[in-house]
């Protein structure tokens, strides 16, 4: 082979290598903040199941959930869907397991 193409592979090669340690890297980083994110969370989630299995209470209050867990509307509604909750078809910022409050079609 000639001196160019062998200097061109080696060039090709190392891109490529380069590109998939890139790629890899990204990866792992990207996996480990979902982790992060997922170990934050957890308590979070336990303290919306008690609050929601608490025999005093068939509904919550969003704003109570919101203030004990200490996260925004938006966040405590993901966590809230993620958990097996649902909101209350009256239109009031209620929710509740749906374990504890199936859909009066008895559709879950």
């Amino acid at each position: 082979m000639s001196e160019p193409i062998v200097i061109a592979l080696i060039g090709i090669t190392g891109a490529v290598i380069g590109s998939v340690a890139t790629i890899a890297g990204n990866v792992v980083l990207y996996c480990l903040k979902e982790r992060t994110a997922a170990k934050r969370e957890k308590p979070r989630r336990n303290l919306l199941i008690a609050m929601l299995k608490h025999p005093d209470y068939q509904w919550r209050k969003l704003d109570t959930l919101m203030h004990v867990i200490g996260t925004d509307e938006q966040t405590t509604k993901r966590l809230l869907l993620e958990i097996g909750a649902r909101a209350s078809e009256d239109g009031q910022p209620l929710w509740g397991l749906i374990t504890r409050n199936p859909l009066p079609n008895g559709n879950e």
